[in-house]
């Protein structure tokens, strides 16, 4: 036998140490209520008609019913079976832009922290697909490998801030070479995607180039750019005194502005490539993207393992402490008439 809920199990010891006792307790209170309500007489006359046997043995069904409900508990199974498990998915790394534009708060609370949302939400409907995350600003850093430890790319998730990255800038195209260099499997040029997450702004990394080149690999892009590509943003900045500021350059303020054209040529470069854009008051909904684009995809053989099957049966418990009460309520405490 298996047993689901363990657990349970501790309340057994409710029997020894609180049941038993209890009932004692209260014979020996209902003896003694009895003994100054009655006289000597009268509790003669009521004890020859209470059978003390039956009392025992109806308290005997009242513990026998817990303990079955407690066994119900613990979800008792057996008959176990085995059954072959074959999961299926796709590798989908996340290259994440960790540049100080990513800063920008045009998109609440900022385009970098409604990317780190929005890939938390991601990892709660993806179905058994391998995933990784690639920071990158002016170098590409794998901050997580291909894995199905969804908790470990939490962990890495929780890590990455605009100092993820040594070195300023925004090299898109670095970050698609290391995905496709580094990351992703040589041996197959199937399942594979790229969410990209930027605004886009490329310092001459050469991006389409790149996805040109993950394209011959089997590679596919989803850019998914973040702002607008009219007005811009401002990029926050603390001071040294605490006090927010903005991001300057020869005295001037910085305004970020999302290049969606170029992301645009990076996405169709690759077969089957979706450029969409993430405006400001508006949410990115990773979980949706995934839904229709990815996992509706055709994936491959990640994973296969043997597991025992069991019949559920604590339904059978539940019906012994149901026939164990109504058999206590039924049975009479007095003894039969002679």
């Amino acid at each position: 036998m298996n047993l689901g809920n363990d657990n349970a199990l501790w309340l057994l010891f409710l029997v020894p140490l609180m049941l038993a006792p209890a009932y004692v307790w209260c014979f020996w209170r209902k003896a003694r209520t009895l003994r100054v309500l009655a006289s000597n007489e009268m509790l003669a006359k009521i004890n020859n008609t209470v059978s003390l046997r039956k009392q025992i043995f109806k308290a005997c069904l009242l513990i026998a019913a817990f303990v079955c409900i407690v066994i119900a508990l613990t979800e008792p199974k057996w008959n176990p079976q085995p059954q072959q498990v074959r999961r299926k998915g796709r590798d989908v790394v996340i290259l994440l832009d960790t540049s100080k534009s990513m800063l920008a708060e045009d998109i609440t609370p900022s385009r970098l922290e409604r990317s780190k949302i929005a890939i938390s939400d991601l990892l709660e409907v993806l179905k058994g697909d391998r995933v990784a995350i690639i920071t990158f600003a002016g170098v590409a850093t794998v901050k997580c490998p291909l894995t199905q430890d969804y908790a470990f790319v939490r962990m890495a998730l929780a890590d990455i801030s605009t100092e993820s990255t040594s070195r300023g800038g925004t090299m898109i195209g670095d970050a698609v070479r290391k995905a496709t260099e580094e990351v992703f499997d040589k041996q197959s040029r199937l399942y594979k995607d790229i969410i990209l997450i930027t605004d886009g702004e490329d310092h001459d990394s050469f991006p389409v180039q790149a996805a040109q080149k993950a394209a011959e690999d089997g590679v596919r892009i989803v850019a998914i750019g973040l702002g607008d590509d009219a007005t811009g943003s401002r990029i926050p900045i603390t001071g040294p005194n605490g006090e927010k500021t903005f991001l300057k350059y020869n005295g001037q303020e910085v305004w970020s502005k999302l290049d969606s054209d170029t992301l645009r040529e990076v996405a169709y470069a690759t077969e089957g490539g979706k450029y969409l854009s993430v405006l400001p008051g508006t949410t990115l909904d990773l979980g949706g993207i995934y839904e229709n684009l990815i996992a509706s995809a055709e994936g491959r053989e990640l994973e296969s393992m043997t597991m025992m099957k069991y019949d559920e049966k604590f339904q059978i418990f539940v019906a012994l402490a149901l026939g164990l009460l109504i058999g206590e309520v039924l049975i009479s405490e007095r003894k039969k008439a002679v």
